[in-house]
């Protein structure tokens, strides 16, 4: 039976390319809203983490986003859409549960709060301040885009499932992310700015076809865990360790932008979360994840759990990325061109 069509946004980003069965069939039957959709059989003949299944979870939880061009916005909550949705998360939250060691918030948190004294080889902060090149930088500010220009929207489903001390910080923290009240301040804006500078495409999720498994990996779990007042706990932690790490990597990466010429919009990005997300890091600690657990003490292994599937895939996308460039090449299917003219940056040959 065909769907029904209904609102249509405007504007909105176009259907990527498939990458196998799984994304395929989704992606048809958006376009069509009549079909096959992924049964759970197929989805057990997938890994959880390839990209077939990580771009066909990704178009289903944009449907939450921005949308579609020419998808039906109704087809956000349409049934068949939602059982294949969860098909594709059990597989994908089974292999989580299965990879990340189960522990307890007080022991996952430690290692979030320190600094390791010298760069281990696997941080792409460090790589980009120390040696990176401006196409390198380029092409990281693209993966990260997928994120960064709906940054804290999926965290923003979490705030009507808390109350007291962990809401209340929760919301300041979030007030700050959208900008204070400043549309120009909003950090999806800044981070605009900053592809702008680099010569990108500043249209939300243009650069969803370049992005391999481990980008749509790292979105897709904010976006589960958000969806799910069942996996409050593990969305609080994910949010921890994002706001935990982001000021020293901030720190970093600012350096980067500078070093290889990236621009001024570049690096106020990332100044600005140098010294917001310090700030953010004792709230989130002292009020947020305090208060959560005051309140819930039974989800202190679902904070642990999200620290720890945060931490498991932005390894992953980090051993992908620097695999590549230690070896000169594109981490990217197609290489990025230039949106625009600009002067060539003093670092780059």
């Amino acid at each position: 039976m065909k769907a029904s069509v209904g609102a249509v946004r405007p504007g909105s980003p176009q259907l990527p390319r498939a990458r196998g069965h799984l994304s395929g069939t989704v992606i048809s039957w958006l376009r069509t809203g009549e079909g096959p959709l992924p049964t759970r059989e197929d989805v057990q003949r997938h890994g959880p983490y390839e990209a077939d299944l990580q771009l066909a979870l990704y178009v289903l939880y944009e449907l939450h986003y921005e949308g579609f061009d020419g998808v039906d916005d109704d087809r956000e909550w349409a049934p068949a859409l939602l059982s294949a949705r969860r098909y594709l998360e059990e597989a994908f939250l089974g292999a989580l549960r299965s990879d990340v060691p189960a522990l307890g918030a007080k022991e996952a948190m430690p290692d979030l709060l320190t600094e390791p004294a010298a760069d281990d080889g696997s941080s792409v902060s460090h790589y980009l301040k120390r040696e990176g090149r401006l196409w390198q930088v380029r092409e990281y500010a693209a993966l990260r885009s997928l994120y960064h220009l709906k940054e804290a929207d999926p965290h923003a489903w979490v705030l009507p499932r808390l109350r007291g001390r962990a809401k209340a910080g929760m919301a300041a923290i979030e007030f700050d992310e959208f900008g204070a009240g400043r549309a120009e301040g909003i950090h999806a804006q800044l981070f605009a700015d900053l592809m702008a500078d680099l010569a990108l495409e500043t249209a939300y999720g243009h650069y969803l076809d370049l992005a391999p498994a481990e980008t749509l990996a790292v979105v897709n779990l904010m976006s589960l865990l958000g969806l799910h007042r069942s996996l409050r706990g593990a969305l609080i932690g994910h949010f921890a360790t994002v706001e935990v790490t982001s000021s020293p990597g901030s720190r970093r990466l600012a350096e980067a932008m500078r070093r290889t010429g990236a621009g001024p919009a570049a690096e106020r990005f990332y100044d600005e979360h140098v010294e917001a997300d310090a700030v953010h890091e004792q709230v989130v600690r002292t009020e947020v994840v305090e208060g959560l657990l005051k309140d819930e003490p039974g989800l202190e292994p679902d904070v642990a759990f999200g620290i720890g599937a945060t931490t498991l895939l932005e390894r992953r996308l980090a051993k992908f990325l620097l695999a590549s460039w230690r070896e000169g090449r594109s981490a990217l299917p197609a290489p990025l061109p230039q949106v625009r003219a600009r002067e060539p940056a003093r670092n780059e040959t």
